[in-house]
């Protein structure tokens, strides 16, 4: 959903980006991950879908990968961008 609803995709990206997207494991929004939710929104000042991104990486042990690394800062979680040269 957040992928998606980016605005700024042509018709030919939001095409791509759904090819892309059919390739992805889709994770439940179990209680284990609403609870970390709750307690991100409690600790940190973000928005509630940054906090279940977060919650659901954190969860499940994954890197999440956002170029928006800053909506993220202080949260203790694994961050990749792919939009910065190493």
């Amino acid at each position: 959903m957040e992928f998606l609803g980016f605005n700024g995709f042509t018709q030919e990206e939001r095409n791509s980006a759904k090819d892309f997207l059919s390739f992805a494991k889709v994770i439940p929004l179990e209680n284990h991950v609403v609870d970390r939710v709750i307690e991100i929104k409690q600790n940190y000042k973000i928005k509630l879908p940054d906090a279940i991104i977060a919650a659901t990486a954190m969860s499940e042990g994954l890197h999440l990968v956002t170029r928006n690394t800053s909506d993220f800062k202080n949260i203790d979680v694994s961050l990749f961008n792919p939009f910065e040269q190493k």
